[in-house]
């Protein structure tokens, strides 16, 4: 009897220990990750910003293909194209989502209140109803803050700083992003200080935009503020090649806008926010909730100087704004 209980007691310790040895002989389970980009594919910036979301992962032990499935839609600005490219997402079961823009969240939201989303370049996400709050999100999603409201103001006085003849502004907005109606908010209230008169030029395509700017420049003492926005970024050859025709000095939100040619810029860098989501979704993936997660201001702002576009322009930039700038293109 003892002998055979020994026995007993032997099998079921080793059929005890097989399923745990062959646990430990499968790989881990590939994890997956949406993305959802405002931009083209074949847009410079767009893949800059995959870029350095891909190489936050990499650093952190995450490889596409290898442990993780990096599934990636862009979207070019296009409203059904984020509908339908969400729901092709949510679809493949993602762990995490990456959601680049306020546009993007306001769509894919609809599409879904479970699924964890980090989200990019997205201003006020409280007001727009994304979060509960800033320290504690509360819900499926969180991230990185574009800007506050606020900084539309200061994007006015660099426009009177650089050309003070302006006397009114156009305003290039997405008028079906929340973002874009409160920012133009921002500016309409701080403009009679500045002696500015403000009008909104929505976007929504590339021949409106065309006739619109062209029709606000007949009149003398114009400028531009080209808000930060999916379509305004796909449409920026577009921007700066008719702010030039029309000689209309022009203020943008980000720095690749003054790279390209535009007069002057000042934002929130573009590309850290994407790098700094890798540790948020790495978070997710390791088990914590998006509710828990704070969301996450911008640690850096450029102001950058285009001479060239000044010049040809016939604009002297006041040296104590140069003195500020962070970037001067000769």
């Amino acid at each position: 009897m003892k002998r055979r209980a020994f026995i007993s007691l032997l099998g079921g310790a080793a059929a005890a220990t097989l399923p745990l040895a062959a646990r430990a002989q499968q790989p881990d389970r590939m994890r997956r990750v949406g993305v959802l980009m405002p931009l083209a594919a074949d847009d410079v910036e767009g893949q800059a910003r995959l870029a350095a979301f891909l190489q936050g992962l990499q650093q952190l032990g995450w490889i596409d293909g290898s442990n993780v499935r990096i599934d990636t839609r862009w979207t070019a600005g296009d409203a059904e194209r984020i509908r339908r490219d969400a729901a092709e997402l949510l679809a493949l079961a993602p762990d995490v989502i990456l959601a680049a823009g306020g546009q993007i969240m306001t769509l894919l939201l609809q599409a879904t209140r479970t699924v964890p989303i980090v989200f990019t370049q997205t201003p006020d996400p409280v007001g727009a109803g994304f979060v509960a709050t800033l320290a504690r999100p509360g819900g499926n999603a969180t991230g990185f803050t574009q800007f506050e409201y606020g900084i539309s103001a200061k994007w006015l006085e660099l426009l009177k700083q650089i050309a003070p003849r302006v006397t009114r502004a156009a305003v290039l907005r997405d008028s079906t992003n929340p973002a874009g109606i409160g920012q133009f908010g921002a500016i309409q209230s701080v403009a009679p200080s500045f002696g500015v008169e403000v009008s909104p030029v929505n976007v929504h395509d590339a021949s409106e935009i065309e006739r619109d700017v062209t029709a606000f420049a007949r009149r003398p003492n114009g400028g531009l503020i080209v808000l930060s926005n999916a379509l305004a970024i796909v449409h920026r050859d577009l921007i700066i090649r008719l702010a030039a025709r029309h000689r209309l000095p022009a203020v943008y939100t980000a720095g690749y806008f003054a790279r390209g040619g535009g007069l002057i810029s000042y934002g929130p860098d573009a590309i850290d926010p994407h790098r700094r989501a890798a540790s948020y979704v790495d978070r997710i993936l390791k088990g914590e909730k998006p509710a828990d997660m704070p969301v996450q201001a911008p640690t850096k702002y450029e102001l950058i100087i285009n001479l060239k576009t000044a010049k040809t322009l016939g604009l002297t930039v006041p040296p104590s704004l140069l003195a500020t700038a962070n970037e001067v293109i000769e």
